[in-house]
């Protein structure tokens, strides 16, 4: 086991690598060491490790972006502190101090013959924790892959620890029916030249599968080129690999792939300069007006707000592009309508912003529609046992226009 106490201080604040970047030696040495230190707190925007629950948090305050991953357990404890946050704005957030770094704790690839180390398998906030912290702790994992773009150099790291144990693995989710139906709905938007942007799940994992065999396949099937895209040209843009030992195989020296921060992944500028650029997001449950609720459901908090706000923007702006938010029509196995008279939780994306709404059912095209409008379109792609009870919700709008 790490010892941690010689770096750590009573009170510091903590920044974690995050997703399939997550340090989770160091990560372990934290929970078995931190009640020790005291008065610790830690953030990481999400988490797949499973090794935050309960039990663990005793050893340290945590807090994220949201219950994405594995951290939902602990908001059902009341054990997270949830921040409303794009993802976006994690690094300067963290640069600014709004999100305290006094220690930084991530996983990085072996060096290169210049001493430099890739950032691996997250890029996002990495290098914003490495230059506030006062302290830099990395896991140089043997395991983990060298992929091109986002790099630390040796002299930016305080204490370097190295192992070798498998990087944390996300398998592909499981995909039914209804998801594989509202991916063909999605696919109807993707055309030849289109650069595309997915989150992680069943309904992206569907839509890939159904353009080749998952993201590594298409690559292989020469079917993902990048080769029409205004930059970046011949390269995928990744902040995160979420995925299997597959991906990461694939992803080990290739110069057809790029790990950049949010700073460039998720920028307006830089995305405003791509068309037919397709964005594709989930959501818990949309309005009848087309607002957009990714986080909480009733008491439940399930999601976060992630980077849904910058790609819905972007994609809605794009020549030749658009913003898709797809969802299954219910939940609970029929029971719960995931179209709705009025949201249970946060509104994540404003329906200002809203383009496209994805169920099994189809799409209800609504940019530029008036509120009565989207209605009618929304409800058009409600499951079918509660259309009735959504246009009796929706009469009032209809009649009087908002």
């Amino acid at each position: 086991m790490i010892d941690l106490t010689p770096y750590l201080r009573r009170g510091d604040r903590i920044v974690f690598g995050q997703a399939c970047g997550e340090p989770v030696s160091l990560v372990s040495a934290l929970i078995e060491q931190g009640a020790g230190i005291g008065d610790l707190s830690a953030f990481i925007a999400t988490s797949f490790s499973g090794l935050f629950t309960p039990d663990s948090a005793d050893s340290f305050r945590l807090s994220s972006m949201g219950a994405i991953g594995a951290l939902r357990s602990m908001t059902k404890a009341g054990k997270l502190q949830v921040i409303p946050i794009h993802v976006s704005q994690v690094a300067p957030m963290i640069t600014a101090g709004i999100i305290g770094c006094d220690v930084a704790m991530i996983q990085l690839s072996p060096a290169d013959a210049d001493g430099n180390h890739s950032c691996g398998l997250i890029g996002d906030y990495v290098r914003a924790a490495v230059d506030k912290a006062r302290v830099v702790i990395a896991e140089i994992n043997e395991a983990v892959p060298y992929v091109p773009g986002e790099l630390i150099p040796a002299s930016a790291i305080d204490v370097a620890i190295p192992v070798t144990r498998p990087p944390v693995e996300v398998a592909p989710a499981k995909i039914s029916e209804i998801d594989e139906a509202i991916a063909r709905h999605c696919a109807a938007y993707i055309g030849d030249g289109s650069v595309i942007q997915t989150g992680v799940g069943a309904v992206p994992d569907a839509i890939l599968r159904l353009l080749g065999d998952g993201l590594v396949e298409l690559a292989e099937a020469g079917v993902l080129t990048n080769a029409r895209k205004e930059i970046d040209t011949g390269v995928s843009i990744n902040g995160a690999l979420i995925g299997t030992r597959r991906l990461y195989d694939w992803a080990h020296n290739n110069p057809a792939i790029r790990m950049c921060a949010t700073s460039y992944t998720h920028d307006a500028a830089v995305l405003g300069r791509l068309s037919r650029l397709v964005t594709i997001n989930s959501a818990l449950e949309v309005d009848l007006t087309g607002q957009v609720n990714a986080e909480q459901s009733g008491a439940a908090y399930l999601g976060g707000t992630g980077g849904q706000v910058d790609f819905v923007r972007a994609g809605a702006r794009s020549p030749g592009g658009c913003s898709i938010i797809a969802l299954s029509a219910s939940a609970k196995g029929g029971s719960l309508s995931k179209i709705v008279p009025s949201l249970s939780g946060p509104v994540t994306t404003a329906r200002s912003d809203v383009d496209i709404i994805v169920t099994e059912y189809g799409a209800a095209e609504l940019k530029g529609q008036t509120l009565a409008e989207r209605t009618r379109r929304l409800i058009a792609i409600a499951d079918p046992a509660f259309r009735e009870e959504l246009e009796r919700a929706a009469h009032i709008i209809q009649q009087r226009g908002y």
